[in-house]
């Protein structure tokens, strides 16, 4: 009986001594989410991030406070916050593009930055390197070569009478002349002859798609950023009324009404910076964080394009095909 009781006592002096501990809430985490997109639009990436926050356990307004800003496309709008975004004092800013992390990196701002960005980190000087950031900031860059020249296969298979292909690019993109020497070497391999346009403003843009439409090549290839995501609608339109096929990285341009993408998922990559945010909530240093690649791809077909085209989609596209606009 004795020996019961002492037991008895012992279980709760250490169910007293526990308990406590485990009911503490975690630290409020402060997080800054930082975007040129609009702020009157949907951000499908902010609803992807705070999506990979809750996955990882956390609830908004008892362990999260995530406050977005807006560059309403603009890098110098994003510049313009900076203070007042260090003033929030968020623990984790979230840099949603390259336009918005190097409008805070040219501010100064200094706090634990997780980005998403399509230049090359390295060739950027947002690291020093992929496995050892070395800084302040961490996170996925969309910059793939591998895709580049997987694109243009696609591209063939869908124009398989394809003989010239021009390849609209900014040539300011950290990364760009990698990127294309790979689309060349890509091109030359299928038998296509390469015409490169560097385009860094709107007017060089006009001039190159005037060339374009001139020269009646079969295609166009974009090289994915956040310049040449601003003109999706522009280059959509410019396919439709000159009849030359446009393919690109990233999703949006499809959506936008451009025949093709292929590359990242972006709202999975955003999914996946909330995996970053909680190391760095939990105390680790951006500095020791490697800088990852994405992991899921997506083909995604406007068949409305392609019917205004005058194009078939293969069977074989159809079928491998993750998204099909209709």
């Amino acid at each position: 009986m004795k020996r019961r009781a002492l037991s008895r006592a012992v279980g709760l002096l250490a169910a007293a001594t526990v308990l406590p501990v485990l009911a503490q809430p975690r630290r409020l985490l402060r997080v800054a989410f930082v975007s040129t997109d609009q702020r009157s639009s949907p951000s499908p990436n902010f609803a992807a991030f705070r999506s990979g926050m809750r996955d990882l356990g956390y609830v908004e307004g008892r362990d999260l406070s995530v406050e977005a800003w807006w560059g309403e496309g603009s890098g110098e709008r994003v510049a313009e916050m900076a203070s007042d975004i260090v003033r929030w004092q968020p623990q984790v800013v979230v840099a949603s593009g390259g336009l918005a992390f190097f409008a805070l990196r040219r501010s100064g701002v200094k706090l634990p930055t997780v980005f998403s960005i399509s230049a090359d980190p390295v060739e950027a000087r947002a690291v020093d390197s992929f496995a050892r950031p070395g800084g302040n900031a961490t996170g996925i860059s969309l910059f793939t070569l591998a895709l580049v020249g997987k694109r243009m296969q696609i591209l063939k298979e869908m124009l398989p009478g394809m003989r010239r292909v021009a390849v609209i690019a900014n040539p300011q993109h950290p990364g760009e002349p990698k990127e294309r020497d790979e689309a060349r070497a890509a091109a030359l391999s299928l038998g296509i002859a390469f015409r490169y346009f560097p385009v860094a403003s709107e007017s060089e843009l006009e001039q190159a798609l005037a060339d374009i439409q001139r020269a009646r090549d079969d295609a166009a290839l974009a090289f994915a950023d956040g310049f040449t995501l601003g003109f999706a609608r522009r280059l959509a339109a410019f396919s439709l009324q000159s009849r030359i096929p446009v393919i690109d990285g990233w999703a949006t341009f499809a959506r936008e009404g451009n025949l093709m993408t292929y590359g990242p998922v972006i709202e999975d990559v955003h999914r996946r910076l909330a995996l970053f945010v909680d190391k760095i909530g939990k105390g680790a240093l951006p500095a020791d964080i490697p800088v990852e690649l994405p992991t899921k791809v997506e083909l995604v077909i406007n068949l409305n394009a392609a019917k205004a085209l005058g194009l078939t989609v293969p069977d074989a596209l159809m079928l491998r095909a993750d998204e099909l606009i209709r």
